[in-house]
């Protein structure tokens, strides 16, 4: 076992240990989105990098862009079952200082079905939708000694049902809006034993939490489509039960915190040309900076020695960023549609508060897909993705002993099967 000194000053003040990996544990965090957002959400989403917002022309714009539910076929109703397989490769981090802080994540694999449903016209102009969702999660362990002390382990599950309801004013305009209904269940593990310290940490929680969503298609002509989407946020307002030790006092008991899942605001226009080739582009903005800190509660922490160090406020300080998306859809023929998309991705994380439990960097996705139709009720398609994150060296007080090195490697591989069918 590596000595105190092995591994520098230990820092019990702040919390840094434990509240770190409660951040990024109960909150979700990246797969394909800069911060801890997934966006890629149906086929198309995931072949176009979710530049699938004004354009979209399925039961996915349940969840994309209800207002577009209004322009589908008045007669059928669409059901989208989707299956995603999720690869994590394992991060790199390479201490400028002493290798006995380098390390490297356990890779993860995570599977996550899909749904999106759409309703036939009711009285011409009202449309209704349903989604089912996997909107943010994670799945990340560090085994090494100093990652371990703050990010042992933390994974997270989001689900959420998103009802959803169209109204078309004329042929060329038409809203939308939904609920939000979100699930969140979270564990976290922090061990600080591997570096001589009595510090350790065990978490489970879950949460309801509620929010809604807007929408406004335009259609000036038959080859333009232009949108605006928003996201509200939602307050995660997750409780459960917490295992502390602390050198000097021990809890078992009660634990909550309230985070946020940002607002999200999309702008989309997208161009039909020759009735074939599809071209859209969306900007997105991202609401980060409502994420300004952690605060983790127990009761009368005041009164113990654990939950009073574990308890104390983390900032985190994020801002908000911006993403830019980019998806091309082709006719090839009758029955065959091929996509790809491409988008840049900007980290809302600033480096002097970024630290093992959520290594976030700028990100630029590659995706391309294709969908068959096997008949006029039934649809086949794949699609996959790669989200390449850049490298990232970073200098702060974070962690165990501060950081003062590099994240490397990391990025996602996403794979999606679907099937979609109109009745």
């Amino acid at each position: 076992m590596k000595s105190l000194n092995d591994f520098g000053s230990f820092n019990l003040q702040g919390g840094v240990f434990v509240k770190t990996s409660v951040i990024s544990a109960l909150l979700a965090s990246s797969v394909l989105a800069s911060g801890y957002k997934i966006p890629e959400q149906s086929l198309s989403g995931l072949a176009l990098g979710a530049a699938n917002v004004a354009a979209v022309d399925g039961a996915d714009a349940s969840y994309y862009n209800p207002a577009n539910m209004a322009f589908l076929d008045a007669d059928k109703s669409e059901l989208q079952a989707f299956i995603t397989y999720v690869n994590l490769p394992k991060m790199t981090y390479t201490d400028n200082r002493n290798p006995a802080y380098n390390g490297k994540s356990k890779e993860e694999n995570i599977v996550a079905p899909l749904l999106h449903f759409v309703t036939p016209a009711y009285q011409n102009d009202w449309r209704f939708g349903f989604s089912a969702v996997v909107p943010g999660g994670l799945a990340k362990r560090w085994d090494t000694s100093y990652q371990a002390a703050s990010a042992k382990k933390f994974s997270l599950r989001i689900i959420e049902a998103n009802p959803t309801a169209a109204y078309k004013i004329n042929d060329y305009a038409a809203i939308g809006f939904g609920a939000r209904a979100v699930y969140s269940t979270g564990e976290v593990a922090s061990d600080a034993s591997g570096v001589g310290q009595p510090v350790k940490m065990d978490m489970e929680g879950d949460s309801f939490d509620f929010g809604y969503n807007l929408a406004l298609s335009v259609r000036p002509t038959e080859a333009l489509k232009l949108a605006a989407t928003y996201r509200s946020k939602v307050n995660l307002t997750l409780e459960g039960d917490a295992k502390l030790n602390h050198p000097l006092d021990s809890y078992n008991g009660d634990a909550s915190v309230e985070v946020p899942l940002p607002a999200v605001l999309s702008l989309a226009a997208a161009y039909t040309f020759f009735q074939k080739t599809t071209v859209e582009f969306v900007y997105e903005r991202v609401y980060w900076s409502s994420y300004k800190g952690i605060d983790f509660n127990f009761p009368n922490e005041s009164s113990n020695n654990a939950t009073s160090f574990f308890g104390r406020e983390k900032e985190k300080n994020w801002k908000d960023s911006n993403t830019f998306r980019l998806g091309i859809t082709h006719k090839a023929t009758d029955n065959l549609k091929l996509m790809a998309g491409f988008t840049i991705d900007k980290t809302p994380a600033p480096g002097n508060t970024l630290a093992f439990e959520l290594p976030d960097s700028n990100s630029k996705n590659y995706s391309a897909g294709l969908e068959y139709k096997l008949s006029e009720a039934a649809s086949l398609g794949a699609a996959y993705i790669f989200s390449d994150k850049e490298a990232r060296s970073v200098k702060n007080s974070e962690g165990l002993a501060g950081l003062d090195g590099k994240f490397s490697d990391g990025g996602a591989h996403l794979v999606n099967l679907s099937l979609r069918y109109r009745f």
